[in-house]
């Protein structure tokens, strides 16, 4: 199948225009030679790690959630490890693409995927783009209150970790609504009330104002709210661009942060 083609079903499921005015997202390495794409590996961050086994795995297109090619640059040297990777995709003609914030944003997305981690609810979009059903983060209210200590083992389930980082407020009351964002999750959190904030990541003084307003906050590392998504991602693109085309994740992708 031809580039354009595959990139025109990516925009499909994740249309671009939903993504955030400060991500840079789309075809990001769009290889001198004209390509077939035969084999298209998946990954939260593309780190050098992946490039080489994309590399080593023959493929043709790397769907990299996380954009390599952020900020402007100015020079690329072989030393630093960051300009190396986008190097050797170009050097070995391997197509880039992110949509990042686009398939946050989108009904059916990372956030819809996380919403699922908190248990049967309705759900709602925290921050809807103008005439659009999508936008950032999610709110769930759910159909029954449960013990915050119920809540957070769902989470670690359905996430397969281990453990959490977890604040609480000074008084333990049932959670009837979580928000949620995937990732860094505060600027989405903005001037909405819930009895739990569910993200990635967030900085001390955001956890404390959380917790003393009476709100508990779980936090599961920025990608460990992400990478669970991919296996469901690929198979939307596998049914989406048919038999011809091979989905893989990849294996080697992971979140930096381990707990001892």
């Amino acid at each position: 199948m031809k580039l354009e083609t595959v990139i025109q079903t990516l925009e499909s499921i994740a249309p671009l225009h939903l993504a955030e005015d400060w991500d840079n997202v789309g075809l990001l390495i769009n290889p001198l030679k004209p390509k077939n794409i035969k084999r298209v590996l998946l990954t939260i961050d593309l780190t050098e790690a992946v490039a080489d086994e994309a590399i080593a795995g023959k493929f043709d297109l790397i769907m990299a959630y996380h954009p390599i090619l952020f900020r402007p640059a100015n020079r690329f040297n072989a030393s630093n490890a960051y300009d190396r990777t986008v190097m050797k995709l170009i050097q070995k003609n391997i197509a880039v693409y992110s949509p990042h914030t686009a398939l946050d944003a989108v009904i059916g997305g990372v956030n819809d995927w996380l919403a699922d981690a908190v248990g049967e609810g309705e759900v709602s979009v925290l921050q809807p783009l103008e005439n659009s059903d999508a936008g950032q983060g999610r709110l769930v209210e759910l159909k029954k209150p449960v013990k915050f200590k119920t809540l957070a083992g769902r989470i670690k389930k359905y996430l397969d970790l281990k453990n959490v980082r977890v604040a609480s407020p000074a008084k333990d009351q049932p959670i009837q609504t979580v928000a949620l964002c995937a990732g860094a999750g505060t600027s989405a959190f903005e001037g909405v009330e819930a009895d739990c904030y569910l993200t990635g990541e967030m900085s001390h003084h955001n956890v404390l104002a959380s917790t003393l307003s009476g709100s508990h906050v779980i936090l599961c590392e920025h990608t460990n709210t992400e990478r669970g998504y991919l296996p469901s991602f690929g198979k939307i693109l596998a049914k989406a661009l048919g038999s011809g085309v091979e989905i893989v994740v990849s294996s080697v992708d992971a979140d930096p942060i381990q707990i001892n």
